[in-house]
């Protein structure tokens, strides 16, 4: 009798160690399957910004407004960014991109552009060259609530815009994953 008490006790303490185990399994792969944190609006300090010439031909010209995350960053744009002009007052922007454009991420030195066009076939004095591009960052406040300024204004590096009546349009595209193209 003494050797079946035995024998149950160790038999007991296996079933509870099992369950035991199995509760710390479940746990952990329940705390594995849970969703990682998700990506937040950037802000103006996880990225930098450049203007890209993207050529020029047959009266058009296209450039880019190009947006590269900085090492270890990790935030997303909208698909559909405000963009203007500083200066060049008779000179309009269009944005062309939908309303409902998917959002880009920007990943750890990944860039995402937004494509401009616009033409340069009128006379000189009806052209006018803008002085910046600026754009505002999805987000005014890092993770911890510090308030970052959202506005980023790039200096103008990319010739002159028609400004006549007729033609005096800059077409602004969606927000688009890789590097813009160039000439």
């Amino acid at each position: 009798m003494t050797t079946r008490k035995t024998i149950s006790r160790v038999l007991a303490a296996f079933a509870v160690a099992g369950v035991a185990t199995a509760a710390t399994a479940l746990a952990a792969g329940t705390a594995s399957a849970a969703p990682a944190s998700t990506v937040q609006p950037c802000t103006s300090n996880q990225f930098t910004t450049t203007l890209v010439d993207g050529g020029a031909g047959a009266g058009n010209h296209y450039g880019a407004v190009q947006f590269t995350a900085n090492q270890g960053e990790r935030c997303y744009l909208p698909g559909n960014l405000a963009v203007d002009l500083v200066g060049a007052h008779n000179v309009l922007v269009n944005n062309t991109a939908a309303a409902d454009a998917p959002s880009v991420a920007l990943v750890d030195g990944s860039s995402a552009y937004v494509p401009l066009h616009w033409t340069e076939i009128e006379s000189y004095d009806q052209q006018q060259t803008p002085n910046a591009v600026s754009v505002v960052a999805p987000s005014d406040s890092n993770q911890h609530g510090d308030y970052l300024n959202p506005n980023i204004t790039v200096d103008w590096n990319l010739g002159v815009v028609d400004a006549s009546a007729d033609n005096h349009t800059i077409d602004v595209g969606a927000v688009t994953q890789g590097l813009a193209p160039t000439v």
